[in-house]
């Protein structure tokens, strides 16, 4: 089944160099794609697109129940709110919050901490836990390693990837070795703006 489908898109900022023509990509549950490019290439764009503040000028964007990681830990979530508080907000149900925490090795005092005092490894855990608990169709990763050191970043996307019996997964990076290390399919989306 079809979790998400990108249709003939075309989006230009500059109708002379468009970023995006006649582009399509298809995800399925159980499947992780990866959209790599360089800087200017239009990763924002597309998440952008996909997150709905931006419109494609043609063709069609299918997009289920999105849940996202994003770049950064720290403004994704609000400093004077506990994690738990503020994970609470967003998800319908807790269910199944102990099991997710053990696979996540999220220590549950974190939780009833505020932002400012977890690191950027447990504060990104957290923010894939609040992901998960939202019970997406499709898990948008939007870079989700960039501000870890490379160990914690290894066991961050060890623990994503074996999400994927209960979602499908998209990530958006530069990083050709991540992406090729999480393994599926790799569509390079290298023009640049």
């Amino acid at each position: 089944m079809t979790q998400l489908k990108i249709t003939d898109l075309y989006f230009a900022y500059n109708s002379d160099k468009p970023l995006f023509h006649n582009f399509s990509l298809s995800l399925k549950k159980n499947q992780l794609k990866t959209i790599v490019g360089e800087s200017g290439s239009g990763k924002s764009t597309i998440f952008g697109l996909l997150t709905g503040r931006l419109k494609p000028q043609s063709g069609d964007i299918e997009v289920p129940r999105l849940s996202i990681v994003y770049q950064d830990p720290y403004s994704s979530f609000h400093p004077n709110y506990t994690i738990l508080d503020q994970i609470s907000d967003v998800v319908h149900s807790l269910d199944g919050l102990e099991h997710i925490i053990a696979r996540l090795n999220i220590d549950k005092k974190l939780l009833h901490k505020k932002p400012k005092s977890l690191s950027g490894g447990e504060l990104q855990r957290c923010s894939i836990l609040r992901a998960v608990l939202m019970r997406p169709d499709v898990l948008l990763l939007d870079e989700p390693t960039s501000a870890l050191d490379n160990i914690v970043a290894y066991d961050v996307m060890t623990m994503l990837v074996e999400f994927l019996d209960d979602f499908a997964i998209l990530l958006i990076t530069h990083d050709m070795d991540l992406a090729t290390w999480c393994g599926g399919d790799i569509v390079n989306i290298g023009q640049k703006d």
